[in-house]
């Protein structure tokens, strides 16, 4: 029987792909991947591994969501260890539910591989703790857009001792904070834009909630954006850098 791995690829270190996924990657018979995944984690696979690419940019979209679907299907039909290799974990906004939706209701075995999710991860390597005793007790992760390209903020957004972390938000940062503003946020608030977080090319920028769009032009994508009093804490605990 064949049986499709959705499978985190986890947040762009190599080392912190997880063991159990390193092992189904290095004995697929078919990987389908994301613009996420290092470059660097296709060169585990075995020879007569086939790659295919069905990345997603603002704008182009190699396959659209419901042709992936249709393709995962497919493809369980014609090898027996299909993974599917996406960024960060395949369940926290990286439609990997919708994939396995799909898969279910044609009766194709799959299974679920956790990864580490950027919205913790990426944090940790800009020295910002998510959570910290007397600062942050909670945290949300919030996506940048949604499926009709919305600005996901409403006035409980920011509140005191809370960490929001936005995904996939860069494109969409002053419509969030335009929000935010409007909500009476307290525009002190910290801030901190993370690009290419936990490889070599990881950037950050901080600042305010008054003034992180005007030095936001240097932020690349794939960028994360976290908002509150934990950022302070990065002046001391950087150590990536």
């Amino acid at each position: 029987m064949s049986k499709v791995y959705l499978t985190g690829a986890g947040p762009g270190d190599i080392e912190l792909l997880t063991v159990k996924a390193l092992r189904l990657i290095q004995s697929a018979d078919v990987l389908v991947y994301d613009k996420l995944v290092n470059p660097e984690i296709l060169l585990e696979v075995k020879n007569d591994c086939e790659l295919i690419y069905v990345g997603k940019e603002k704008g182009h979209h190699i396959l659209p969501q419901d042709e992936i679907n249709e393709l995962l299907y497919q493809l369980s039909k014609k090898y027996k260890k299909v993974v599917r290799l996406k960024g960060g974990d395949p369940f926290v906004f990286g439609r990997g539910g919708e994939e396995a939706l799909y898969l279910k209701q044609r009766d194709v075995a799959f299974e679920i591989i956790p990864g580490i999710s950027s919205c913790v991860s990426v944090l940790s390597y800009a020295g910002i703790p998510i959570t910290q005793r007397d600062v942050a007790q909670s945290f949300r992760v919030i996506t940048g857009h949604t499926k009709l390209d919305e600005c996901v903020v409403n006035e409980n957004t920011l509140n005191c001792n809370e960490t929001t972390v936005f995904l996939m938000s860069l494109n969409n940062l002053e419509k969030i904070v335009d929000k935010l503003i409007s909500y009476k946020k307290d525009l002190n608030t910290p801030v901190a834009i993370i690009s290419n977080g936990t490889t070599n090319k990881q950037k950050v920028i901080t600042g305010t909630l008054e003034n992180i769009v005007s030095k936001s032009h240097e932020a690349v994508t794939p960028s994360i954006i976290v908002f509150g009093e934990v950022v302070k804490l990065r002046e001391q605990l950087r150590w990536f850098d």
